[in-house]
């Protein structure tokens, strides 16, 4: 298989000029290979992890990995997809969450290929006028022609001017960067090919484009994004991981596989045919907090799934809490109290709510009545609400 065969696997789309492909397979240039991402939180999650395998990929055939990391347009807030104006984030926040990202990128990617590069190391020097300069280089009729802005347009929804400059900005990333290649989801494609026009008005080569597909988030529903909520982070836990990954449907899965352990159709097809949906489940789990954290990690959690999940036993570890933390060394409290001081449940009424469902335990026995009152315990007792939260009280 070609290099850019193999490159185009696991893609949406790919926009090239006719010398793209020469340059992959037999030029020998090393390309320089842009990914931006804005740090408006502190984690990354599976969503990017779809695309910094391709860029993973490209590292490995030899290239240079650019990684931006967008501490200037965070400060903006990227409007893709967006039904309204996205709340602005101030520099330090923005400098904290970026401060987390290298290390949870190289988990992924060739730390000795990649560059590292902030936008604000050009954006911050750029006087008003370079900005209007910027600014004419685009028309609100070009902007309006995006899917996103064209409905809140239509439907009298706010839109910024600062949030028309976004694409403007990151565009303007790639002429700064000269990126030969750049790599984003397909929710992406309109600020990509910003950056492929201001380069051909700058006299570059123009960069080639590669979309790569959107990984549905835990709501099954819609794109796995921070901001909604739904996403599974690089730096959850183990446990917390693991859990998350088998919450997921039986036919979202295989999309995981694809995007994010790079299987093979065939591959896929052999094992809908082997094993059980519940074994391979259990292997996406195992194989993700395994590349995130480590073998031995994710064969513990295999293991205390099974053991609470098959064989109804206690977890090995959960979150501990001293009666005389949570009660101020009260003799005897009311279940419900018990549950909520834990803060693990969204109130009070919640907490009630589980127990008369019946889907409270205390050391493995039900509990159904709201009014219930628990003495303080001579042993540890475990409360359990359902199949996966549990925690301990140390008396």
């Amino acid at each position: 298989m070609s290099f850019f065969k193999h490159i185009q696997n696991g893609t949406e789309e790919v926009i090239v000029d006719d010398r793209f492909e020469d340059l992959l397979n037999h030029s020998g240039k090393k390309l320089r290979v842009k990914l931006g991402v804005d740090p408006t939180r502190p984690d990354l999650t599976l969503g990017h992890m779809v695309v910094l395998n391709k860029l993973r990929q490209f590292q490995d055939m030899g290239h240079q990995g650019i990684l931006i990391i967008g501490d200037y347009t965070a400060m903006i807030g990227d409007p893709t997809g967006r039904s309204s104006l996205r709340p602005s984030l101030n520099k330090e926040e923005v400098y904290q969450n970026a401060e987390t990202y290298l290390e949870q990128a190289y988990k992924i990617l060739d730390r000795n290929r990649t560059e590292v590069r902030r936008n604000s190391e050009w954006f911050e020097t750029m006087s008003f006028e370079d900005c209007l300069n910027l600014s004419r280089r685009m028309t609100v009729a070009r902007m309006l022609e995006r899917d996103d802005f064209s409905k809140r347009y239509k439907g009298s929804t706010p839109i910024s001017i600062v949030e028309f400059l976004y694409p403007l900005i990151q565009g303007y990333d790639s002429v700064m960067i000269k990126s030969d290649v750049e790599l984003g989801g397909s929710d992406q494609l309109f600020n990509m090919l910003v950056g492929r026009k201001l380069q051909e008005e700058e006299g570059l080569p123009p960069q080639a484009v590669i979309t790569t597909p959107l990984l549905v988030g835990l709501d099954g529903e819609k794109k796995m994004s921070k901001s909604l909520d739904n996403y599974i982070a690089f730096n959850d836990s183990p446990q917390e991981m693991f859990g998350k990954i088998m919450s997921i449907s039986d036919d979202l899965m295989w999309d995981y596989y694809r995007l994010l352990l790079i299987k093979e159709e065939t591959q896929i097809d052999r094992m809908k045919k082997e094993n059980h949906p519940m074994e391979n489940k259990k292997h996406l789990a195992k194989s993700l907090v395994s590349l995130l954290h480590d073998a031995k990690v994710s064969q513990y959690q295999l293991d205390n799934w099974d053991a609470v999940f098959s064989k109804n036993q206690v977890p090995k570890e959960m979150p501990e809490y001293f009666w005389e933390d949570l009660f101020s060394c009260k003799t005897q409290c009311v279940l419900t109290d018990l549950l909520s001081a834990s803060g693990l449940f969204e109130s009070k009424g919640a907490a009630k709510r589980l127990v008369q469902q019946g889907a409270i335990k205390v050391n493995g026995v039900r509990v159904t009545d709201v009014n219930a009152v628990w003495e303080k315990p001579v042993e540890p007792m475990v409360l359990q609400s359902g199949k996966r939260l549990f925690f301990r009280v140390i008396p």
